[in-house]
């Protein structure tokens, strides 16, 4: 399981997002995690930022279908 250390929040983020947390039922780690999975899953990466990352990261990657057609270039 990875993990990650967040620093330098800004001003009363830590208390939001206790108080998010408390509503919620759940753990600060855990109204953390479903944010951070929300936003991914909102804004998912590209191909570009994919194979822009280091290596050793694994991608899986299954291609949809375009519904593009060729067209001609004009000379």
């Amino acid at each position: 399981m990875e993990q990650i250390l967040i620093r330098n929040l800004p001003p009363g983020t830590k208390a939001a997002l206790r108080a998010r947390a408390e509503q919620h039922h759940r753990s600060m780690e855990a109204e953390a995690r479903e944010i951070l999975a929300d936003a991914v899953t909102r804004m998912p990466a590209s191909i570009v930022d994919l194979v822009s990352m280091d290596e050793g990261v694994e991608i899986e990657f299954e291609p949809g279908r375009l519904d593009l057609s060729a067209r001609t270039a004009d000379l």
